[in-house]
């Protein structure tokens, strides 16, 4: 996808608003003209000022409202528990570090560590919730990733709506469902509002326009395999614990990388079962790691290897930056 020019990406934009237009003035149901704009959204490019976005807004108010879904839990008894975390493995904390404490202890020797306080006056810390995502986007199309992790055969991606997503994977947990890495600030506005970039981002060389905003919604059992990222990473915990695991660059190695393009920057090795006679080397390499709860911020140094397993019903926000 990322191979098709940005001008036919605006003609498929501008098909989707003159459908979701053309569904508005023909009185069908509104949702219509909304998954109409989503798309639009989603697999075009921007047009007229990001009109689309626009459209949306104008037309939410005249939505239906989601019901409530009562008893929207992780059924989490039946999940794995957390590995202990050793001592020696305890990724440090800090309390609302200075920019410069953070610079010159993390930043420039590229050392994770947990921020505490630095995300307690976000609003999404009072306002989100399953509920509330029903209410402010129960109607939005979304990407859904079906598998329990991207490296399996068997995993796929589906086009729903965030209401039908929770109903068959949060309320049910019918498989595993993840709203995995998906710029969904971008998409929905008012929902960016909630959160805030961290300051620290400040001390990175592109501008606030650069930094890549993701969200992470999903049941317990969710996976991400052990990978790395081209960026820095801040991923911040709204909701829900993670079990997060962390290996130096230096451990490349060991890790046995995929050899496949698509793939080369995610490991062979599945960390909590590994196959030792597989990937004997796999025991060599040192590690750190965290369960992450919220309010706390984890600092992933660019192209530190990290795997991320929820424990729970779970909602995390990540800022990639350079």
């Amino acid at each position: 996808w990322r191979e098709v020019a940005r001008g036919w990406r605006q003609v498929y934009a501008y098909g989707c608003l003159f459908g979701a237009l053309a569904e508005v003035a023909a009185g069908r149901p509104l949702t219509r003209a909304v998954r109409l704009c989503d798309l639009g959204l989603l697999m075009g490019a921007a047009v007229l000022d990001n009109v689309l976005v626009r459209l949306v807004r104008a037309l939410q108010p005249h939505l239906p409202r989601a019901a409530p879904r009562d008893g929207a839990r992780a059924k989490s008894a039946r999940l794995e528990p957390p590995p202990a975390v050793q001592p020696e493995e305890v990724i440090p904390h800090l309390h609302c570090p200075s920019l410069e404490h953070f610079r010159d202890n993390y930043l420039i020797p590229q050392r994770p560590v947990v921020l505490e306080g630095v995300m307690d006056h976000w609003p999404c810390m009072k306002k989100w919730s399953v509920d509330y995502f029903c209410q402010v986007a129960g109607c939005r199309t979304v990407p859904v990733e079906l598998g329990a992790r991207y490296t399996d055969e068997e995993w796929s991606q589906q086009l729903m709506t965030v209401s039908d997503f929770i109903s068959q994977y949060i309320v049910h947990e019918n498989n595993v469902g993840y709203l995995a890495q998906h710029q969904l600030f971008d998409q929905i506005p008012e929902l960016k509002e909630d959160i805030s970039i961290p300051d620290y981002c400040c001390l990175g060389e592109g501008e606030e326009d650069d930094i890549t905003i993701n969200a992470w919604f999903g049941p317990g059992g969710t996976i991400s395999p052990l990978h790395q990222d081209p960026q820095q990473n801040f991923l911040a915990q709204v909701f829900g614990r993670k079990y997060i695991r962390l290996y130096s660059p230096q451990d490349s190695e060991n890790l046995y990388p995929h050899e496949s393009q698509i793939l080369h920057n995610t490991s062979q090795v599945d960390v909590e079962d590994p196959d030792l006679v597989k990937f004997p080397n796999f025991t060599k390499a040192a590690f750190q790691s965290c369960i992450l709860t919220p309010g706390q911020i984890l600092f992933i140094p660019v192209k530190y290897w990290h795997y991320v397993r929820s424990l729970e019903l779970s909602f995390s926000v990540s800022f990639w930056w350079s």
